[in-house]
């Protein structure tokens, strides 16, 4: 991997490292301002709703003023927003600092995933996304312990150690990273980057819908399994220990995306696998009674997440017309924003009205769909777009 993609996912552990103090953002409107669950509730969707515009201009500004200040504004700015949720006195200024850090927080995404995109061929990316990938899942593992650890005795100290892991990352990127070229957009190439319409593109379209219900059922998972715990009479804060060994299985399966017979799967039918394994470990979690059978769930459904990640940012990234990754990355990135909004309220809804059994089986049988879907439609479509990488029309 060249020396790039090294330093972005060294400094995306980093940062996840401290990204630890969002989860309690409800909890601490609750406890400091004695605000409703309910208005608790809202303030959290404000900051998951305010993503989808800071998604979209992370695009739009690292074709404009570069990636690395791209990059370095959005770090920045996420700091600035957590010190003033650490020092606000009042639950209006924690709404109105919330909703800048959602502004901020998807700044940094796509400029970092072009920069990968442009710095290795086709046949590297999905390692290089892979790896990315296995740096959120083990700076997550560390950023559950210094929660715990800071959330014991202050939780605004969450707000202000985070904002110091996003100072930090914004500092060292800033001097680490290449300049931006004036005149060149995002993209570095000789000349202007050629026009980039994402929204025009049917085979984004495909990808945006069934990337959409993939981040769904993911952030579902993050929302639902500490409660499902507590329905089968286990600790909810075993979930911790779920999520972690989750991560754990992320990172050392790395070596096994370089295997010759999966490297060699076509795009949709990795995506298809990847799938199928989920759906295959959520379903686990429909009859499983104690921690050993949730475990071992886990970690099948944690392979299936590994395929998907590692393979979907390189499917998108060919789509792009050169100089155009940044913006089509940003366009498909506001899945995760849309599922932000509408996971806890479909993981309770459902947890609530249906039950366990329904809501995992429910969940497995998306997966499903989403597997097939792959084949049969989202696979075409980049297929009949001449896009390398897909099953043909």
């Amino acid at each position: 991997m060249p020396r790039i993609v090294w330093l972005l996912v060294a400094a995306r552990a980093i940062n996840r490292l401290g990204a630890f103090s969002l989860p309690f953002l409800t909890v601490l409107i609750s406890a400091d301002f004695g605000a409703s669950a309910t208005t608790a509730g809202l303030l959290s969707a404000a900051f998951g709703l305010a993503t989808i515009p800071s998604r979209l201009a992370g695009g739009h500004l690292a074709a404009r003023l570069g990636r690395r200040r791209t990059i370095v504004l959005g770090l920045t700015g996420c700091a600035l927003a957590q010190v003033g949720i650490a020092v606000a006195d009042s639950l209006a200024a924690v709404a109105v600092f919330a909703v800048l850090l959602g502004l901020a927080f998807e700044l940094y995404e796509p400029p970092s995933q072009g920069l990968i995109a442009d710095a290795v061929g086709p046949a590297d990316r999905v390692r290089a996304y892979g790896l990315l990938n296995a740096a959120l899942a083990a700076g997550g593992t560390g950023a559950g312990l210094i929660a715990a650890a800071l959330g014991r005795w202050d939780l605004r100290w969450l707000f202000v150690a985070d904002a110091l892991t996003c100072l930090a990352c914004a500092v060292t990127l800033r001097f680490a990273l290449p300049a931006d070229r004036p005149g060149r957009g995002s993209a570095g190439h000789a000349g202007l980057p050629e026009p980039a319409h994402p929204w025009r593109d049917r085979a984004l379209w495909a990808l945006f819908a069934s990337g959409t219900v993939f981040a769904l059922v993911s952030l579902q998972i993050t929302m639902a399994l500490p409660l499902t715990l507590a329905h089968r009479g286990l600790r909810p804060s075993d979930a911790g220990l779920l999520f972690s060994a989750s991560a754990v299985t992320i990172v050392a399966a790395q070596p096994a995306l370089r295997l010759r017979r999966l490297a060699a799967l076509p795009d949709s039918t990795a995506l298809a696998l990847g799938h199928a394994l989920m759906a295959a470990g959520l379903a686990g979690y429909a009859p499983a009674s104690g921690l050993p059978a949730f475990l071992a769930a886990t970690v099948v459904w944690s392979l299936g997440d590994l395929l998907v990640l590692g393979r979907i940012l390189g499917v998108v990234a060919e789509l792009a017309p050169p100089g155009g990754a940044d913006r089509y990355l940003a366009a498909y990135g506001v899945s995760w924003g849309i599922a932000t909004v509408a996971a806890p309220i479909t993981a309770t809804q459902v947890l609530e009205h249906a039950g366990v059994t329904a809501l995992w089986s429910g969940t497995a049988a998306v997966c499903l769909a989403l597997a097939a879907g792959q084949l049969l439609v989202v696979g075409p479509l980049v297929g009949a777009a001449g896009r390398p990488g897909a099953v043909p029309a």
